[in-house]
């Protein structure tokens, strides 16, 4: 097919108004330049990040529906910083954030993941305590102090904290832009899957070896698929995925689902992949009477059949957005894939002292329906068994370098893969790399990142 590089490639739908979900937004013209790789190894650079990236950004820290009840808390580490966020009150904003450390001594005040505390936080080191609205309540033997040491006494530290679809944000940053100013058309997009009402069902935290950016760059892009992941080839578009890049390092790739790719070399029957996709939404691909192009049409009118009767509400979105992968960049380091049923929330985790690791950090969310005829479709993956109920936050998963994730094939495939883009990138042969503008969204996130290195914003 033809790659129209003026307008950005694909338009899925050219007669889109702005309003729309599969509006084209403006093409963003992000340059030629290539890029110094020592970006993805140099201590100096990961350095640089800290104290110009990350202390400065909004970043994903956790979900509301994680810490329903007062008391209720998360940690969230980045680098070598960590922040508690607790539920104060019962109202949707009641959640205070704050860096994880005692005022006393400088101990990691709270160790759990998750957890309840009834109305204090209490560190293991000399058991100060502070209320879960960070005010200091206890000092023990608050009589060997000298009165001008405790008049230094501290509550505990805020940190900037804000919500946008259930999703719970902090910066560091001492007067940070506004969230929804932050995100843009993000935060629209994320509304209108209805994120805050779904719950996380499975959780894994994976080690791998290789740069947090170099794990940004393989997933804000479907150029590869066809080498890396040729499974997805017959139910899967790559070239023809819709690219929107906004402004903070923001985009979005739209992934059609339920067609074959252009490449794929079989274009007129119902293949394997396809049957999969009809049987998911409850049609027999034996009695299917359409070709490979009606596939997809058919899996949104099935899935609005669904939302009538469980009444789910899906009669806002698009048919794109009941059939197709809205694959959200949250700069800096998230890729969000959102459906309906679902959603996939990865964080790409920088290694607080070397810039060749990260950790792929990936929630998988789904929206319960107290329904036992309502089924969570099995190509989000999860083991079976697993409680879809949101009862109970699921424990995280572990897994260190070089042992799989058990996260699917597609994600073992890049697991293997990332750690041999990682040494090739020190390779003396190699210049930087040469972005298409299939991978448009790789260059828009560089491009934002120089502006924070290089004090721009």
């Amino acid at each position: 097919m033809d790659y129209n590089l003026e307008q950005g490639g694909p338009v899925l739908n050219p007669d889109a108004p702005p309003s729309a979900a599969d509006y084209k937004a403006p093409y963003v013209d992000n340059g030629a330049d290539i890029k110094d790789p020592a970006r993805y190894y140099d201590e100096t650079w990961k350095d640089r990040e800290w104290a110009r990236l990350w202390s400065r950004v909004w970043t994903i820290a956790g979900l509301v529906s994680d810490i329903p009840d007062v008391g209720d808390f998360l940690t969230y580490d980045l680098l070598h910083e960590s922040f508690v966020i607790v539920r104060t009150g019962a109202g949707a904003s009641d959640i205070s954030a704050y860096y994880n450390v005692c005022g006393h001594r400088g101990n990691r005040l709270v160790h759990a993941e998750f957890g309840h505390v009834s109305d204090r936080f209490t560190c293991n080191f000399h058991s100060w305590q502070w209320t879960i609205d960070g005010k200091l309540a206890h000092v023990t033997d608050a009589e060997s102090f000298k009165p001008e040491v405790l008049d230094c006494a501290p509550d505990m530290a805020p940190v900037a904290m804000d919500i946008v679809a259930g999703v719970i944000f902090v910066s560091m940053d001492d007067d940070p832009v506004p969230l929804r100013e932050f995100l843009g058309p993000v935060a629209s997009h994320m509304e209108a899957f209805q994120v805050d009402r779904m719950n996380v069902v499975r959780h894994v935290r994976s080690d791998w070896a290789a740069n947090w950016k170099t794990g940004i760059d393989a997933f804000y892009e479907t150029y590869h698929l066809g080498s890396v992941h040729p499974q997805t080839q017959p139910i899967m578009g790559d070239i023809t995925t819709q690219i929107d890049c906004y402004a903070n390092g923001m985009s979005r790739m739209i992934v059609p689902i339920g067609v074959p790719s252009p490449h794929f070399p079989d274009q007129s029957s119902i293949n394997p992949g396809l049957q999969y996709m009809l049987d998911s939404v409850g049609l027999e691909p034996e009695a299917f009477e359409g070709g490979p192009q009606d596939v997809r049409p058919a899996l949104a009118a099935a899935k609005r059949s669904f939302s009538t009767r469980f009444d789910l509400g899906w009669e806002t979105l698009s048919d794109v957005q009941l059939t197709d992968s809205f694959a959200t960049g949250i700069f800096p380091n998230v890729q969000f894939g959102i459906h309906p049923e679902g959603a996939f929330l990865m964080r790409f985790m920088p290694h607080a002292d070397d810039p060749q690791r990260f950790t792929y950090d990936t929630m998988t969310l789904v929206r319960h329906v107290d329904d036992p005829n309502f089924k969570v479709p099995d190509w989000m993956g999860l083991p079976e068994g697993t409680d879809c109920s949101g009862r109970e936050r699921p424990d995280i998963e572990r897994t260190g370098i070089g042992e799989p994730a058990g996260l699917g094939l597609v994600l073992d495939q890049d697991s293997e893969l990332l750690p041999i883009v990682q040494k090739g990138l020190r390779s003396k042969g190699f210049r930087g790399p040469l972005w298409s503008e299939q991978e448009a969204r790789v260059r828009h996130f560089h491009n934002e990142l120089d502006r924070y290195i290089e004090g721009e914003k």
